[in-house]
């Protein structure tokens, strides 16, 4: 099996985000800065992990992304199928044309076992398993800070100051004095 960084940064990402779900949509850019992965790698792997209804988007302010199940429900196997990270030892890909016309390797049953397993393994593993391992290890969980209206409920009266001639006599006045 070959695990790229595409399969890792999902599960990384995934845990990340469901630990933090909680305090309302969690921010890619969040991720990001936590995780120090881009945040273009991001928006392609949640792109597919939305597609894969692993996780829902929230547009707009206080916007972000949730997870679309319950992490109990959610396996690693999930995620990593989700992104195109094949799970596949063989050299043949499971087509059994590892040498070419000539038919199967002698090793194709081998690693196709291998592959079965590490499925079966990576099926048992949940999104909920690994965020516990996470708090037992004592991982911080930050509250989202207070979002900052910009409108405000209650109207801000200034004074107006006026230092201009409010009509066509005040000016012809003003002309005058000069």
């Amino acid at each position: 099996m070959r695990l790229t960084t595409k399969g890792r940064f999902a599960v990384t990402a995934m845990i990340d985000l469901a630990l933090r779900q909680n305090n309302g949509p969690v921010t890619l850019a969040a991720i990001s800065q936590r995780q120090h992965i881009s945040l273009s790698y991001l928006e392609q792997l949640f792109g597919k992990l939305r597609r894969h209804e692993l996780v829902e988007s929230t547009r707009g302010p206080g916007g972000g992304y949730t997870l679309a199940r319950k992490a109990t429900e959610i396996t690693v196997a999930d995620i990593i199928v989700s992104v195109d990270e094949p799970i596949d030892s063989t050299q043949c890909g499971g087509k059994e044309n590892c040498l070419g016309d000539s038919g199967r390797c002698m090793t194709h049953d081998l690693w196709a076992s291998l592959n079965q397993r590490m499925v079966e393994f990576l099926d048992a593993v949940t999104l909920q398993k690994l965020v516990d391992e996470q708090v037992a290890k004592g991982v911080q969980i930050e509250e989202k800070p207070a979002v900052r209206r910009a409108i405000s409920t209650t109207p801000v009266v200034k004074p107006i100051r006026i230092t201009a001639p409010n009509s066509v006599f005040a000016l012809g006045n003003v002309f005058a004095k000069s």
